[in-house]
């Protein structure tokens, strides 16, 4: 089968990528590296001729609301064009859970654009709703940061490894369309304040964090249901501890 994954060079593309290659499919690692670009539409054409499947893992570089919005419906118009085009049987998108839940977070509501459009577009779809990775504590961990301290609040979190958001998703790309939505989140739910002292620790980092149930997570106040799947989520595999072990090392600043 050949697969086209948008968004194929950043953190879930280059796993997912390598994880289809490994199942024996034709991939394409699509991003402007490799020279497509959705918000002009250069590229798509050539990366799908022949394709059976679309895997949409893409991002706004900008969490502005009116950036995001614009990234997300620009990307959404040239790819769908390119996909009728192409014939293409299935679209799967990474989107995140709890969208409506963080209106205040102008990015989630761009992501409900985005789906909005999968839902309207006449290709068959999926979306893969996943909760935050491990990969990003770290940064929501400098967000927090106040007066050489850090800030974050006890509202229960479920994140979830990159590797194991990869791995559902090659599932889902091979699978018959839902034509609906599924849910992914992490083996463990604990406070977000719990999982930043634990990556602080790992890191030998002497910073303390300071519990506020006022911290804002990317400006908004969360609560328990905030950043978790309902039930009925598939749940990864790999725990935190077991993923620090890898991960320890905060990742060199480019």
């Amino acid at each position: 089968m050949k697969i086209v994954v948008i968004g194929g060079s950043g953190l879930i593309g280059t796993k997912l990528v390598r994880i289809l290659r490994e199942r024996g499919h034709e991939v394409v690692a699509a991003s402007p590296r490799t020279g497509v670009n959705t918000l002009t539409g250069e590229g798509l054409a050539t990366a799908m001729a022949g394709a059976q499947v679309v895997v949409d893992v893409t991002s706004s570089p900008s969490f502005e609301t009116a950036a995001a919005h614009a990234f997300f419906e620009t990307s959404a118009r040239h790819v769908f064009a390119a996909e009728t085009a192409a014939a293409i049987r299935h679209h799967v998108a990474l989107s995140v859970v709890g969208l409506e839940r963080l209106p205040d977070i102008g990015y989630m509501r761009a992501k409900l654009v985005q789906e909005a459009e999968i839902k309207r577009s006449k290709i068959p779809y999926s979306i893969v709703r996943a909760t935050q990775f491990y990969e990003f504590i770290g940064r929501i961990v400098e967000g927090g940061v106040a007066e050489g301290n850090v800030r974050l609040t006890s509202a229960l979190f479920q994140p979830i490894a990159a590797e194991d958001v990869a791995a559902a998703l090659a599932d889902v790309a091979t699978a018959a369309p839902l034509n609906g939505t599924i849910e992914l989140g992490g083996p463990e739910s604990r406070g977000l304040d719990a999982f930043g002292r634990q990556l602080l620790a790992a890191r030998k980092d002497a910073r303390a964090i300071v519990t506020d149930v006022d911290a804002r997570y990317f400006g908004a106040r969360i609560d328990d249901r905030s950043l978790r799947p309902d039930a009925g989520a598939r749940i990864g595999k790999t725990s935190f501890d077991s993923w620090l072990v890898d991960n320890a090392t905060p990742p060199a600043r480019a």
